[in-house]
């Protein structure tokens, strides 16, 4: 019977790279902790704990982590036919600015009329803004890496326009008006803001994952990422599926907006997202646009970003370390070559191979 190698299995060597890679940022994160005066171990241990004991911190970190999914999912998506989509901020914004508008302004619904009718407006919102760039891009050539950075201004400072001006609760703070109850989300975890929005943004990033990879649409925009002039040359118009690539981009950024309006803020602050949007794209950038990969990295940025806090309150070491480690670690992860570890398997021959020899 032929003898199986592990090593054909496993890529052991490619295993163990991602696995240090993943734990030098840590270690040298350790190390300025412990040159700060502190105690890494102390650090450590409360970073984990901000992030996973207790309802508060886990549902922090699951409410962190829908939004950074979601924006992640929006970058893989444009990915697929080499679009870098950097304008994933603007359509969480729009996303949110619209569904905050649909959930005030529209009024007398029960709440199974309400949410949807917010979301089809956040979703309606964000795939709009991302088409523009994407038409910009196929039929004026305009680089989308400057056109979709330029829109997230645009929309940022819309949003402002709308929050201090026509839309704004004439409080002390720079905010929209509150949505009515009808459109809210329901909450998980108390006294967290985890809702049930968790939910649907799973159900999305599945229909999404089945779109790219077992539909005639998916079919279209892995083909043109891979070779557009082949994908005209089968009669596929190449130039359509970037557009529609773009839109279903922007629906996902949209909706991310809708769920960070009606199940985590209840209104739009000025200011409110932070450029959460490039978490998500850091996210999709770590995971190489992998579609299996990216809640895990998703999930991993969150609990990092949640854990921070717990550190800075219980232990002084300030949370911009943690995006300092962030920001090592997608050095690392994508430096593929960086570490060239090889493992070499030897098996002793059995008495019979050895007198087949």
């Amino acid at each position: 019977m032929k003898r199986i190698n592990p090593a054909s299995i496993f890529n052991f060597t490619s295993i163990f790279n991602f696995i240090f890679s993943l734990l030098l940022p840590f270690v040298l994160g350790a190390i300025v902790v412990a040159l700060l005066g502190h105690d890494p171990q102390e650090a450590l241990r409360e970073l984990f704990r901000g992030a996973f004991v207790g309802r508060l911190s886990l549902g922090t970190t699951l409410q962190k982590w829908v939004p950074i999914l979601l924006t992640g999912l929006a970058f893989c998506i444009t990915s697929q036919v080499r679009y870098f989509n950097i304008g994933v901020e603007g359509c969480f914004y729009m996303g949110a600015l619209f569904s905050a508008g649909a959930g005030f302004l529209i009024t007398g619904l029960p709440w199974y009329f309400h949410i949807p009718s917010c979301f089809f407006a956040g979703v309606l919102a964000g795939s709009v803004w991302a088409a523009i760039p994407g038409v910009l891009r196929v039929y004026w050539q305009v680089n989308e890496s400057c056109s979709t950075i330029m829109f997230n201004y645009v929309a940022i400072q819309f949003a402002g326009f709308m929050i201090v001006n026509p839309w704004s609760a004439k409080s002390a703070a720079s905010q929209t008006m509150p949505i009515l109850p009808s459109a809210a989300l329901s909450r998980l975890m108390p006294p967290s803001r985890a809702n049930s929005g968790l939910f649907i943004a799973l159900a999305l990033y599945a229909a999404v994952f089945w779109i790219i990879r077992k539909t005639r649409l998916g079919f279209k925009m892995r083909s043109t990422g891979a070779n557009p002039f082949f994908t005209d040359y089968m009669g596929i118009d190449s130039r359509r599926v970037v557009v529609l690539a773009t839109a279903l981009s922007g629906a996902v950024g949209g909706f991310a907006g809708s769920v960070e309006t009606m199940g985590v803020y209840g209104n739009i602050i000025d200011g409110f997202s932070g450029w959460l949007a490039f978490d998500g794209m850091l996210a999709a950038l770590i995971s190489k646009n992998n579609l299996w990969l990216l809640p895990v990295y998703s999930f991993m940025i969150a609990a990092l970003k949640t854990g921070a806090l717990g550190m800075e309150r219980f232990t002084g070491v300030p949370k911009a370390l943690i995006d300092t480690i962030i920001a090592i670690l997608i050095i690392f992860l994508s430096m593929d070559n960086l570490f060239r570890f090889r493992f070499h398997f030897h098996f002793p021959r059995r008495k019979s191979e050895e007198k087949a020899r």
